[in-house]
C-alpha cells in the first residue's frame, strides 16, 4: 500500500486512507473519514468527520466535504456524507452531512462533476453522472436523478425533486418538481419542453424522442384536467418506459408542486 500525504497535511489517525491516495499540502482529514483508493485531494481541501469518499475521485483546493448541516435544528449528531466513485469536486464546492430529521446522510452518486462553488445541502440524494455548474446550489432534502445537468447559478428549493436526464438552465430558481427528461428555464423556473439536446447526446433514438415529445404535449395540453391527461397518456403509451417514468413521477407523493409550462 502506498500513500502520498504531504507533511503539512493533518490526517486524523482514525481516518481510513485507501491505497495510492494523494493528499496535498495543508489539507485536513478528520476522524471517522474513509478515502477510497487512488483519490487525489488537492492543497487546502477539508474532509470533515463522518465522510466517505469513493475511489478515483478528484477533490480540488478549498473544497469542504462533510461540513455540519446548515440547519438550525442540528445538534451535532454523527450524521454522514457519502460520495461515490470517480467524482470530481472542484474548488470551493461544499457538501453537507445529513440530519436526523432526514436520511441521516447526504448521498452523491458515482461519476458526478461539481464545478467551482457548487453546494449540496443536507439530506440530498444526488444520482450518478450529475453535473452541477459553478455556483449551482441544492437546498436540503433535494432529490436529483441520474444524468441531470444544473446550469450555473441555478438553485433548487428544499424538498424538490428533479427527474432523470432533466436540464436546469443557468440562473433558474427551481421551486417545484421537474419531470424526468424535462428542460426548465427562468426565474422562477418553468418547464420549457424536454431536454432534447441531452437525450440526443445520450443515445436516445428518434423514435423514443418522438414518443416522449408526443406524450409531453398530451400531458401538458390545455384541454382537460391533469388526471384526464395522465389517463390519456397511459392509454396511448403503456409500453414506452420513458413516458411511464414521467407519469410515475407526476403521480408520486411529493412535498412540492410540479414545475409546469408557462401560460
Amino acid at each position: 500500500m502506498t500513500k502520498k500525504i504531504h507533511p503539512t497535511a493533518i490526517v486524523d489517525e482514525g481516518a481510513v486512507i485507501g491505497n495510492d491516495v494523494e493528499i496535498g499540502p495543508f489539507c485536513i482529514v478528520e476522524n471517522h473519514v474513509k478515502i477510497g483508493a487512488r483519490t487525489k485531494i488537492a492543497a487546502n481541501a477539508i474532509v470533515r468527520n463522518h465522510t466517505e469518499v469513493g475511489e478515483d475521485c478528484v477533490i480540488d483546493s478549498f473544497a469542504v466535504l462533510g461540513g455540519a448541516p446548515q440547519d438550525l435544528g442540528y445538534r451535532g449528531e454523527p450524521t454522514r456524507l457519502i460520495i461515490g466513485d470517480r467524482c470530481t469536486i472542484r474548488e470551493h464546492a461544499t457538501l453537507s452531512r445529513g440530519t436526523t430529521k432526514g436520511n441521516n446522510q447526504t448521498l452523491l452518486g458515482n461519476d458526478c462533476y461539481l464545478m467551482s462553488c457548487a453546494h449540496v445541502g443536507h439530506d440530498c440524494i444526488v444520482g450518478d453522472h450529475v453535473i452541477m455548474a459553478s455556483n449551482s446550489a441544492l437546498a436540503g432534502h433535494v432529490t436529483i436523478g441520474e444524468r441531470v445537468i444544473l446550469g450555473g447559478l441555478s438553485a433548487v428549493h428544499q424538498n424538490c425533486r428533479v427527474g432523470r436526464h432533466a436540464f436546469v438552465g443557468g440562473l433558474a430558481a427551481v421551486v417545484t418538481d421537474v419531470i424526468p427528461y424535462g428542460s426548465v428555464i427562468g426565474v422562477h423556473a418553468h418547464l420549457a419542453g424536454l431536454n432534447i439536446v441531452g437525450l440526443k447526446r445520450r443515445g436516445f433514438s428518434r423514435v423514443q424522442i418522438h414518443e416522449m415529445r408526443a406524450a409531453y404535449r398530451m400531458l401538458f395540453a390545455e384541454e382537460g384536467t391533469m388526471q384526464e391527461r395522465i389517463e390519456d397518456v397511459v392509454e396511448r403509451f403503456p409500453d414506452v418506459p420513458e413516458v411511464m417514468e414521467m407519469i410515475d413521477f407526476v403521480k408520486a407523493d411529493a412535498q412540492r408542486g410540479l414545475c409546469l409550462p408557462r401560460d
